[in-house]
């Protein structure tokens, strides 16, 4: 049966989607999402669209995009591809986008020039019947005009007012010009909506925002009019009265009031600036004070999707749809964020409301915005789909996008936690109450008695984090060392998995002494081999996933470049070759095993790493050798702990290398941490690796790289990430 039975409309709630595709020009050049993410390039992206069951797809024609007859034959038979497969375009035509070069958002040209382009899409595809020709106009207003994020780099109230109408204008020209060509064409117009709470010294400025996030719609339908608080406002602003007296005698009212509303979207104002970081400060011609994101300092916290898109509708009545759905977060919390808000969508339309869709947002991810894509990090937010491989990977978030479209409730033991924006765990500064409405919302009340995860080893640096990052995800989990459950015994394995029936079992118990694993090669043997052998064939035979862990050690070094899962091994000692015999005797008894290999642990933790050694032994003095001819892949135990994670969650199986990008040697690893952490370097001195008298030979060359997805960034941003942390949860050091 359908989901979404007995609700007062004839067709059930929709599925949407859209590819992040901002084509913005900030200080250091053009962002290009669609490049970034090689979607361009990758037409068959459509076919893995309609696997998800959308309906439509907001679909970018973009203006910067389309000044040659290639790029008009490339879109042209992207569009014939979606006619085939049934989903209807949304055409966007400018997304934070500012028009082609030598155009801007302040040119008087620009609306008409707008309204040609228009015309041109309409007249090539008279079959489209649906648009946005500008997203989300108020917000690239105040980032361009306002903030100087964006071109044209304003920091005035007049740049922001003169932008925000001639975008009404483009789009009321847009809109015009395409209706000449197909009369029955629908605006779907877009703004993120949000909220702000304030602090009662700032109510004034909190009900001033929450009148203006609204002014792209008023403006539009002819709603804002004369002597109110949105009309006063842009006149303030710079924006002429014949201007916005032009809308009330021709206006050019949304078809779909399209609400894009992200976990950052409810906003609160303390004019105390002393609690908040100086990024967060700012202010008005009154007052300074900290604008920070409401779930991390408000006491009630958000009031979410249901709250704000009930606003919107009790504000116009009209069709809506939530038009951008996303959250850059791990993979359950995206998960459970896309079914809060699809049950919101449910609700209101069972109390009546004329909500037509959830739009699954960057289905492809989306690079940057934790920026607002002004720094190139290259930093990557996973969608429906992971671009990260040889072809997009699809996530566990697109296996719940597909559940839905298809009427079926998502099933995940991960799902039976509330998100982390309704747990406390949200809160990142003294909470404060503000006035506000009060709805009780949703989503915080979760089934108990659900699976956990087994984690093994409890005693290691691995299973330690492991236990930490569940505990921060909301994620149940029974971490056993040892003494609890002897991996050795199979019979004792079997009993214990029957009686916990995780959801899925991560193996981080091992042998990990390297060199003492020459001399004590049985034990060696028995921890990492048949233990592992053990917990795999009883995961098996109840159909439990399963995560163990390998070893850069099984590659021999002759290569002399990173490793791939498809390298053949070749250990060179035993602990090596122990590992190999893992992976072979795993994956027999459960193919559905993920292997994840990894290299060179160092954490901010423990002390049980490189890095702490270093650090530690630099602050007491004295000269110290540090290998200069063995080259690897430093982890970051926090980055391999979530990535791991979250291909767990994906159902991801096999060999995957999971360890932060680029290759180093010990001894440059070493410098490179005393420099940042401000410790004299000339005590260390680089030595060939012969000088230790390891007894475990070792590969020169075992750097990690992978060809089915590089998920983690670059040791060095770990590295510096590693400092940050101790400077925020400092470990002592001896």
């Amino acid at each position: 049966m359908h989901e979404d039975t007995g609700i007062p409309f004839c067709h059930p709630l929709e599925l949407w989607g859209g590819v992040e595709c901002s084509f913005t020009r900030v200080e250091h050049g053009i962002v290009d999402q669609q490049s970034l993410l090689g979607h361009d390039q990758r037409p068959e992206d459509l076919d893995r669209f309609a696997r998800l069951g959308l309906k439509a797809l907001r679909f970018p024609i973009l203006w910067e995009r389309h000044s040659t007859e290639e790029a008009w034959a490339a879109t042209a038979a992207r569009l014939q591809r979606l006619r085939d497969l049934g989903i209807r375009p949304i055409a966007g035509l400018v997304h934070h986008g500012s028009g082609p070069t030598g155009l801007g958002l302040l040119d008087p040209e620009f609306p008409a020039r707008l309204a040609t382009f228009a015309s041109e899409v309409a007249r090539r595809f008279p079959w489209i019947d649906a648009y946005t020709p500008i997203n989300e106009p108020l917000t690239t207003a105040r980032f361009a005009g306002l903030y100087g994020l964006w071109h044209p780099f304003g920091r005035s109230t007049a740049c922001f007012g003169q932008i925000f109408i001639n975008e009404c204008e483009g789009i009321r020209r847009a809109m015009a010009a395409i209706r000449r060509i197909v009369p029955h064409a629908q605006l779907v117009q877009t703004e993120d909506i949000g909220r702000t709470y304030s602090t009662p010294l700032l109510a004034y400025q909190a009900t001033l925002e929450n009148e203006r996030r609204f002014l792209t719609f008023d403006t539009l339908s002819g709603r804002l009019v004369p002597a109110s608080v949105g009309w006063d406002y842009l006149l303030r602003h710079g924006v002429k009265r014949a201007a916005l007296a032009s809308f009330l005698e021709d206006p050019c009212p949304p078809d779909v009031y399209g609400v894009n509303y992200y976990v950052t979207s409810e906003r609160f104002l303390d004019h105390r600036l002393d609690r908040y970081p100086p990024e967060c400060h700012g202010g008005n011609e009154r007052h300074a004070y900290a604008d920070i994101t409401a779930v991390r300092v408000r006491a009630e916290g958000i009031e979410g999707h249901e709250f704000i898109l009930r606003e919107v509708w009790e504000r116009y009545r009209g069709p809506m749809a939530l038009t951008e759905v996303q959250l850059a977060c791990t993979r359950e919390e995206q998960m459970r964020w896309t079914l809060e808000a699809w049950d919101a969508c449910r609700r209101l339309r069972q109390e009546g409301v004329d909500l037509r869709a959830m739009t699954a947002w960057a289905l492809l991810g989306s690079y940057d915005w934790d920026s607002l894509l002004v720094e190139r990090s290259h930093h990557y937010e996973n969608g429906a789909f992971d671009v990260r491989g040889p072809a997009p990977r699809e996530t566990a978030v697109g296996k719940v996008l597909a559940a839905l479209a298809g009427g079926q409730r998502p099933q995940h033991p991960v799902l039976s936690s509330a998100g982390w924006w309704r747990r406390d765990i949200r809160l990142e500064y003294p909470p404060v109450s503000s006035a506000g409405p009060s709805l009780k919302r949703r989503g915080e009340i979760r089934e108990t008695n659900v699976p956990p995860l087994l984690i093994l080893g409890a005693q290691g640096t691995l299973a330690r984090a492991f236990e930490r990052v569940c505990r921060l995800r909301g994620i149940p989990a029974i971490c056993l060392g040892r003494a609890s459950l002897d991996l050795c015994d199979g019979q004792a394995v079997a009993r214990t998995v029957k009686e916990l029936a995780p959801w899925a079992a991560i193996n981080t118990s091992g042998y990990v002494r390297v060199d003492d694993a020459e001399d004590d090669h049985v034990a060696c043997h028995a921890i990492n081999v048949r233990g592992a052998s053990h917990l795999a064939a009883s995961c098996a035979e109840f159909g439990i996933p399963l995560v163990s862990f390998s070893s850069d050690l099984v590659f021999g070094g002759e290569k002399g470049s990173a490793y791939v899962e498809s390298d053949a091994t070749c250990a060179l000692n035993i602990y090596g070759r122990s590992k190999i015999e893992m992976e072979s005797r795993v994956q027999r008894l459960h193919p559905e095993t993920l292997i994840i290999r990894t290299s060179a642990f160092f954490g901010p933790w423990d002390e049980a790493n490189f890095v702490h050694f270093i650090l530690r032994r630099l602050s007491e003095g004295g000269e110290l050798a540090v290998a200069s001819d063995l080259v690897v892949s430093p982890t970051y135990v926090p980055d391999l702990v979530h990535a791991t994670l979250d291909l767990l969650i994906d159902g991801e199986r096999g060999i995957w290398h999971v360890a932060n990008g680029g290759s180093v040697t010990w001894a440059d690893l070493a410098l490179r941490a005393a420099e940042l952490a401000g410790l004299p370097t000339d005590a260390l001195v680089p030595v060939p690796s012969e000088t230790f008298g390891f007894r475990a030979q070792r590969p020169r060359y075992s750097a990690l790289a992978s060809e089915r997805g590089q998920l983690l960034r670059s040791w060095e941003d770990a590295l510096e990430r590693f400092f940050e942390e101790l400077e925020s949860s400092p470990v002592r050091t001896r």
